[in-house]
């Protein structure tokens, strides 16, 4: 096994640093692509109605009841169960926050065909279309790059989804829903009306370029059609429950009522949310309008869940949570499939939930998250000489500042100096928590906001990531998968992380 085929954990070469053969993914991309930066202004303002729905109320509830209620008297089952027939051994992917549709997303690409070439289906959770979820989008952003993917695709939306009512999303994944009528005006002068004049919608015309877009991904193989935004897949031993928390991250309390009806019963499930439980050493449990949360029903013993994957933050995390009754649930992560990179190095030293450093994981890892915001940095401040760390340095200063041993097979350590640590606290990175007392999250996230990438890199390596599930009667296998946007990593796709989870 060469260096670059290895993962990340093992050699430098494997988390893509190195002079390396680029990958074929580029061939796979139309002539031209949307830049996405989330430091335009004019892509802030499009995106705008997340912030209003947090300053002047969530519509979000009403707007979805309305879609369900469309669905239902078109026919969808009324506990919006896909079931499929698939045998007691078979697997599926999931991808999270792919559709930015530009070098990220479709480096991703060549890797996913080759580990997803005998897999039942795949999921997208969240985000699949940025920067509002436009129909006209899923060309570039959805059909193009999964159009050689040879199996149905479900998704589940995330809040970029939501920034145009979720038009696209329904017209995509729900059998050509139509447009919902408009809703009764809303009376003059309150939070709602200010709301309403403000909002994002559709632009007239959206959607014409839909049915020449679905000609690439038009095979019958390929065809799934699902109840709505959220809904549950029965496939061999198991039961997939994938939810839709909105523009803000909750559940309102129709979806509530329906994934705790739909988790009773002794049959394993798997939890697929646009918003993870566990993210950046942190507790996340998403509330339910009217008491409770997503967690307490995932953690309830009569449920049976062995995992709840989220989508959202663009980057691999997992978390072994050790319950109360002795069982282990997984909670992931995995919104790292075609977005911009999240970092991992402000993640503090770990210790949630009796989760610390030992159990968790994270691709990329810190050091070379580090590394890579530090470069990126470096080019855009034109001060690469001050700001630019090496791998071995970002790896070094990660360690001192968490109090951690090396995560990748130890080399020559390099030698931590002030230049280091000041690269290092500038760009946010985490401490552990008895000399983080000074350094509190929300300060942490300031940092985090101010240098973060906002718009995707378009050279390697990408530390893009999707999982492929192996689920048989006694076990779900889960396993992240690298795409750096290498040719050897296209070739053989290195596994970052492994878990096996037993069913009996």
């Amino acid at each position: 096994m060469s260096d670059s085929s290895r993962s990340s954990r093992e050699t430098a070469e494997g988390a893509g640093w190195g002079s390396a053969e680029p990958g074929a993914y580029r061939q796979l991309m139309p002539p031209r692509t949307e830049k996405i930066s989330w430091l335009d202004p004019r892509m802030l303002w499009a995106a705008r109605n997340g912030v209003l729905a947090s300053w002047l109320g969530d519509p979000t509830a009403g707007v979805r009841a309305r879609w369900t209620a469309q669905r239902a008297a078109a026919g969808a089952p009324d506990d919006k169960v896909i079931r499929r027939d698939e045998p007691d051994r078979f697997s599926f992917l999931v991808l999270g926050d792919t559709g930015e549709g530009d070098e990220p997303q479709y480096a991703v690409v060549p890797g996913l065909l080759k580990e997803g070439r005998d897999t039942a289906f795949a999921i997208l959770a969240s985000d699949v279309i940025y920067p509002v979820g436009s129909a006209d989008d899923y060309d570039a952003k959805f059909f193009r790059p999964y159009r050689d993917y040879r199996a149905p695709i479900y998704a589940i939306p995330g809040n970029h989804d939501w920034y145009e009512d979720l038009a696209g999303f329904m017209r995509v994944f729900c059998d050509d829903a139509p447009p919902l009528p408009p809703a009764p005006a809303p009376r003059p002068l309150t939070r709602a009306w200010l709301r309403s004049l403000l909002w994002h919608r559709p632009r007239p015309g959206d959607g014409g370029r839909l049915a020449e877009a679905r000609t690439l991904r038009s095979a019958p193989a390929q065809q799934a059609v699902q109840p709505g935004p959220y809904w549950a897949i029965d496939a061999g031993p198991v039961r997939i429950v994938g939810i839709d928390t909105g523009l803000l991250g909750t559940v309102d309390a129709e979806q509530g009522a329906w994934l705790r009806e739909i988790s009773r019963g002794p049959r394993p499930k798997i939890l697929v949310t646009g918003s993870p439980l566990y993210v950046d050493g942190a507790y996340h449990p998403c509330p339910i309008e009217g008491g409770g949360t997503v967690d307490d029903i995932v953690r309830d013993p009569g449920h049976h869940y062995v995992a709840a994957i989220g989508g959202d933050i663009h980057n691999y995390q997992r978390y072994p949570v050790r319950l109360d009754d002795g069982r282990t649930l997984q909670y992931v992560v995995a919104g790292g499939s075609g977005a911009f990179t999240h970092a991992t190095h402000t993640i503090p030293r770990v210790d949630v939930a009796g989760v610390t450093e030992r159990d968790f994981r994270c691709y990329p890892l810190r050091g070379d998250s580090l590394a890579f915001y530090s470069a990126l940095y470096g080019r855009r401040l034109r001060l690469r000489r001050f700001f630019a760390l090496t791998e071995a340095e970002a790896m070094a200063v990660i360690a001192e500042r968490l109090g951690i041993g090396p995560t990748r097979a130890p080399g020559t350590p390099a030698r931590v100096t002030r230049r280091m640590r000041l690269v290092a606290g500038v760009l946010g990175t985490g401490r552990r928590p008895d000399r983080g007392k000074r350094f509190r999250l929300p300060v942490r996230k300031a940092y985090t906001s101010v240098f973060s990438p906002g718009s995707a890199t378009y050279s390697p390596p990408f530390f893009k990531s999707f999982l492929r599930v192996d689920v048989s009667p006694e076990a779900v296998r889960l396993r992240c998968h690298a795409a750096t946007g290498l040719r050897a990593h296209e070739v053989d796709p290195p596994v970052e992380d492994e878990v096996t989870i037993p069913l009996t």
